[in-house]
């Protein structure tokens, strides 16, 4: 049997179709939700969900949590004396909800569509992937969650064209998402969000707050006190669900602290992360070329979306109340049911093809020409596009630059930034070029990216046609967050520099901003706009700087004006 999963990164649950539709899988205590914690005693039993964050309190040290924030990375937790990587502690969880769906079902269950944030890049969705399988379950078709939750909406058997906007603000990560109907065909237009935003960090402004009113240094409370404190902000924060007050108390050193926060003194301090969540909002509505208004439904899901600083702030956002028929809690998992049970052909269920999009740029490094002989390396050259309907196939060509040159590498990056050493590097390819002038060799690159998330790179040499490939599936070439830090930290600038003054220093770091935001015609002409006061800079002329300055600032905000 194939059930659906909605592994989060503060609870997960799972759902099957039955005779009366998709529906949720209780656990072993009779919950729908299962925390995503993993914790193991001393003699090495693994506990999940809430026995596992109890522990958690009780053992400092024992317990790991959130951990799907670090899902593709080589990052470890540590339980008691093992270590584990957030795959293994994510495959403890799926083996959890697997084993209660067997007790539930009375069936083998062998296999399952996993949900993941659509704004999971390759890596992570291929880790999620390993956790299903290291927990016994087959997984060929991992689902994007606002995808889902579309499903579970039963938007997908709406008989008109719809346009919508699905809200995805879960315990660890948040995601936007815009989806247009058209018949049975369900098309991602753009996705965009952020990895390291979600409840955890609203819970977080909590515990910072009571600190600071309190007096108390965090870094002299042991890990079980940070613990309870972390549990007493979970408690206030849900106390703000039906009230305009809520009370934070708790035990410290032996005596109980409490404070009184109002609900607008959390929105306040709130401020900053709501900033974050517009700007993701922003961008996929300008990469899917529509405007608010376009909009025809807006959908929450992640139980985040309950917060009523949350809520407040989507109304106002959105200019009208979103559609919460569905539990946002429930809205994946049930999804994920749908979709499995489309897997397996059940005639009670409408077929609907789902097409998909690529979540970040795939693209190369390239060497420009400066003029006067002078050539620059290290920039970024797109191919595939961020929000490119997938499966997709770009090929662009490129030249040698200097005479006899023999041979030309390829690197595949992964990202946004003009610069190459910014992005990330899945792998490269090398092919050899018959000695000629520069300029008189080329080569023609080809990316193609399926549904699988999996990338195909051909590199063809026009004069001898011979043919190069590779494919990236493995993560044996890609960066951590950590080695692309270093790389950053290596290419920092060492001499004084006009480009180093602070105005303009901070005109190009907005410019460059606006470039890994932008897409088409828009980027490639910032870069343009980028590259000529830099050139300008390089003249260290400062009646020209300043006119290239006030250029520049005029472009860009044009650009703005445009988006609005």
């Amino acid at each position: 049997m194939i059930i659906g999963i909605d592994l989060g990164t503060t609870n997960s649950l799972a759902a099957y179709y039955g005779e009366d539709g998709p529906k949720i899988i209780p656990n072993r205590l009779g919950k729908h939700l299962t925390p995503s914690v993993v914790s193991m005693d001393e003699e090495g039993q693994i506990y999940v969900g809430e026995t596992a964050r109890e522990r958690g309190l009780l053992y400092p040290g024992s317990a790991a949590s959130v951990f799907k924030r670090s899902m593709g990375s080589a990052k470890k937790f540590d339980l008691g004396k093992k270590q584990f990587t957030a795959e293994e502690l994510s495959s403890f969880v799926l083996r959890s909800l697997k084993e209660d769906a067997e007790e539930f079902l009375g069936v083998p269950v062998t296999e399952a569509v996993i949900s993941v944030p659509a704004y999971f890049d390759d890596k992570r969705r291929k880790a999620t992937k390993r956790a299903g399988e290291l927990a016994g379950l087959k997984v060929e078709r991992i689902i994007s969650e606002p995808t889902a939750a579309a499903i579970a909406y039963g938007l997908y058997e709406k008989t008109r064209n719809t346009r919508f906007l699905v809200f995805d603000l879960g315990g660890g990560t948040f995601d936007v998402s815009i989806l247009e109907l058209f018949q049975n065909i369900l098309e991602v237009r753009a996705v965009a969000g952020d990895n390291y935003l979600g409840g955890e960090d609203f819970t977080g402004v909590l515990e910072k707050l009571f600190l600071q009113k309190k007096g108390i240094d965090p870094d002299r409370l042991d890990a079980k006190t940070r613990g309870l404190v972390h549990k007493a902000a979970e408690s206030c924060k849900l106390g703000f669900t039906e009230n305009t007050r809520s009370e934070f108390s708790c035990l410290i050193d032996g005596k109980e602290e409490k404070l009184e926060i109002t609900l607008k003194e959390y929105e306040e301090q709130c401020e900053p992360l709501l900033e974050k969540i517009r700007k993701p909002v922003q961008r996929s509505l300008s990469d899917a070329h529509i405007k608010l208004s376009d909009i025809d439904v807006v959908v929450l899901v992640g139980g985040a979306t309950r917060l009523p600083v949350v809520k407040n702030f989507i109304i106002k956002l959105f200019r009208k109340f979103p559609d919460t028929s569905v539990h946002p809690d429930e809205a994946v998992a049930l999804g994920a049911a749908i979709q499995a049970a489309m897997k397996e052909r059940n005639a009670a269920v409408k077929e609907v093809i789902l097409t998909d999009v690529c979540s970040f740029t795939l693209g190369t490094e390239v060497t420009i020409d400066r003029g006067g002989g002078r050539f620059e390396s290290g920039h970024y050259c797109p191919i595939i596009e961020r929000n490119t309907v997938i499966p997709a196939s770009r090929t662009e060509r490129f030249y040698t630059i200097r005479d006899d040159q023999t041979k030309l590498t390829i690197n595949i990056l992964q990202g946004e930034s003009r610069f190459a050493a910014n992005n990330l590097l899945l792998g490269e390819l090398t092919v050899n070029v018959p000695k000629n002038r520069a300029g008189e060799e080329a080569v023609d690159v080809t990316y193609t990216y399926d549904i699988n998330s999996i990338l195909e790179v051909e590199v063809k040499v026009l004069s001898t046609g011979e043919v190069k490939k590779q494919i990236i599936k493995s993560q044996e070439n890609e960066m951590t967050d950590e080695e692309i830090a270093e790389r950053m930290k290596e290419l920092s600038y060492l001499k004084i520099h006009p480009r180093d003054q602070e105005e303009n220093r901070l005109l190009l770091l907005r410019a460059e901003r606006m470039y890994e935001e932008s897409m088409g015609d828009v980027r490639r002409y910032l870069d343009i706009q980028i590259r000529n006061f830099e050139e300008i800079l390089d003249t260290r002329d400062r009646g020209k700087i300043e006119e290239g300055r006030e250029a520049l600032k005029e472009a860009l905000k044009e650009i703005e004006e445009e988006d609005l």
